[in-house]
């Protein structure tokens, strides 16, 4: 299964660029869909209510589901205060398997890791190229895992790649992804310093083009097995040990092509009660 680990999704309203403005995903899914990724992590555009943007998301994961996989968008100085019943919102009525949090927004808080923590869910935490943030913060929360999207810096700063790759061989809970990373050869090296499980697929779409994004990654030329890691294997274990499934909006979808029960339905203990999405009897057919 082929996971795109990066994709906005939704309406912003700044209206200064395609990032706080509109994320369509008419054009990403077909694109998609052709390249043969299966999932893909999707998440707000820039806005100025994160919850009203998450709510948005929701229904885009519904309407396409099992496709997406919602992340909770959270502003960590404008949501102070909320954000951890933000991420229990988002968790438990929409099924969301992680966090989102931008610096250009505000620097990240404990505020964010405790909720992250609590759930069990990562944290994909794009530092806009501030790699001196993350000595401070991956070794207070070391049981939370926090993806570095684009190497470090989508602004194609060489520097910020160096400095994650050697905070990754240092700091066992980082993960970076390779949305519109451009130095090929970072991506190389991010394998071979880091490997393969600290490696994910992302497009940053619905802006980049999926099928070039994930040709990057088929060029690296990895065996059978790393290759499997980096397109979904690493984001899929992630993303399972969530402890909180969502109970309403109808089915939810599981990563691995399966449902969670019923709504309505107590869990117990975080534990996910599946119905194999494939088989006509125990659940229903992949959409």
């Amino acid at each position: 299964m082929v996971v795109d680990g990066h994709c906005h999704a939704g309406t912003g309203d700044g209206l200064t660029g395609p990032w706080d403005t509109r994320a369509p995903l008419g054009a990403y899914l077909r694109r998609a869909r052709a390249a043969g990724i299966a999932r893909t992590v999707a998440f707000a555009a820039f806005a100025s209510d994160y919850a009203t943007a998450n709510a948005e998301v929701a229904a885009l994961c519904r309407a396409h589901a099992p496709r997406l996989i919602g992340f909770a968008f959270v502003h960590a100085k404008r949501d102070a205060g909320r954000i951890e019943e933000m991420v229990e919102d988002a968790v438990r009525r929409y099924g969301f398997r992680g966090i989102k949090a931008h610096a250009h927004d505000a620097p990240i808080t404990r505020e964010v890791f405790l909720a992250a923590r609590r759930f069990g869910i990562p944290i994909l935490y794009d530092i806009g190229g501030k790699t001196e943030i993350l000595d401070l913060v991956a070794p207070e929360y070391p049981d939370v895992d926090v993806i570095v999207p684009h190497l470090g810096s989508f602004a194609d700063d060489w520097r910020a790649h160096q400095q994650l790759l050697d905070q990754m061989v240092r700091l066992p809970n980082l993960y970076t992804d390779t949305a519109g990373v451009r130095r090929f050869d970072y991506i190389v090296q991010a394998i071979r310093r880091a490997g393969p499980r600290r490696v994910i697929f992302g497009s940053d779409g619905p802006w980049l083009h999926p099928g070039l994004e994930l040709h990057k990654i088929r060029l690296l030329g990895l065996g059978a097995a790393d290759e499997r890691e980096v397109l979904g294997g690493t984001m899929l274990r992630l993303l399972e040990r969530g402890r909180a499934p969502a109970r309403r909006f109808g089915w939810v979808p599981g990563i691995s092509g399966t449902w969670a029960r019923r709504p309505g339905t107590p869990f117990r203990d975080g534990r996910r009660a599946r119905f194999h999405a494939a088989s006509p009897r125990r659940g229903v057919p992949n959409r």
